[in-house]
């Protein structure tokens, strides 16, 4: 189970259509997954949009987190904290915290984009390291990429089997090209209903974490929120599934089919 969290984000993100500032969520949303690792409840893992400022610019702080439960956190314990600041008028990042702990394994991150000198500094607080990395366009660290995906990329320009890509900042890793290839709609039955949804296939490494470089599915709702609704994917060791749990400030109706 570990990267639990990092994986619900890294899968989280989307597709949709608008310009900033935002069109698919607002200041005040909350999302709530649950987590099952095989017939284990092994986590739940929140996402919380605030407004902030950095340096008089007004930003959206977005904090997510997530933590182990019950038996499994027996097992394998992890209390993770992800934090980004990313800009309302143009979806920019601006700072990136990455705070965790996976059953020992521990990392403590930070990330500030500076755009007057393009420059990205990466302080690396637990081995006390600093990384400097040249800003490429259109940049986005793990958790601005979810919310830029959900406002910057229209549903109807998408399709079926061709992949949406995004350069992203995540780790001491460097810059890398994150891709979501797009599968077609299906109808999902979840504890609020039918959700009609648009369904994804992230492409990932093969190999530590994920059993092959197609191991993940991803659906998110075809309603203007475009929120994920479903996430599973094959581990190297076993399987793992996110289902939307619970949601409150939403901007738009999160649309249910009823029989």
């Amino acid at each position: 189970m570990k990267t639990v969290f990092t994986i619900l984000i890294l899968l989280s993100g989307w597709v949709a259509g608008a310009q900033y500032e935002s069109s698919a969520f607002k200041p005040g949303e909350w999302l709530k997954f649950r987590m099952h690792y095989g017939f284990l409840n092994a986590s739940y893992a929140t996402l919380h949009v605030k407004s902030d400022k950095i340096d008089d610019v007004p930003v959206y702080h977005v904090v997510g987190k997530g933590q182990t439960t019950g038996l499994a956190s027996l097992f394998f314990k992890v209390d993770d904290t992800y934090e980004s600041y990313f800009g309302k008028k143009d979806g920019r990042p601006y700072r990136f915290i990455r705070k965790i702990n996976e059953g020992g394994y521990t990392k403590d991150i930070e990330i500030n984009f500076d755009y007057k000198n393009d420059t990205a500094i990466l302080n690396d607080k637990k081995n006390k390291k600093k990384y400097n990395f040249d800003l490429e366009d259109n940049i986005q660290d793990l958790l601005s990429a979810f919310y830029y995906l959900r406002d910057n990329y229209n549903p109807d320009d998408l399709v079926k089997g061709e992949a949406v890509e995004l350069k992203m900042l995540y780790d001491d890793d460097g810059i890398f090209n994150f891709q979501l290839k797009y599968l077609g709609k299906e109808i999902l039955k979840t504890k609020f209903g039918k959700v009609e949804c648009y369904k994804f296939r992230p492409l990932v490494q093969s190999g530590r974490v994920f059993k092959e470089k197609e191991s993940l599915s991803l659906w998110v709702s075809a309603d203007d929120n475009k929120i994920p609704i479903r996430i599973q994917a094959d581990l190297a060791v076993g399987a793992i599934k996110a289902d939307l749990d619970g949601y409150n400030g939403l901007k738009h109706q999160f649309k249910i089919i009823m029989d």
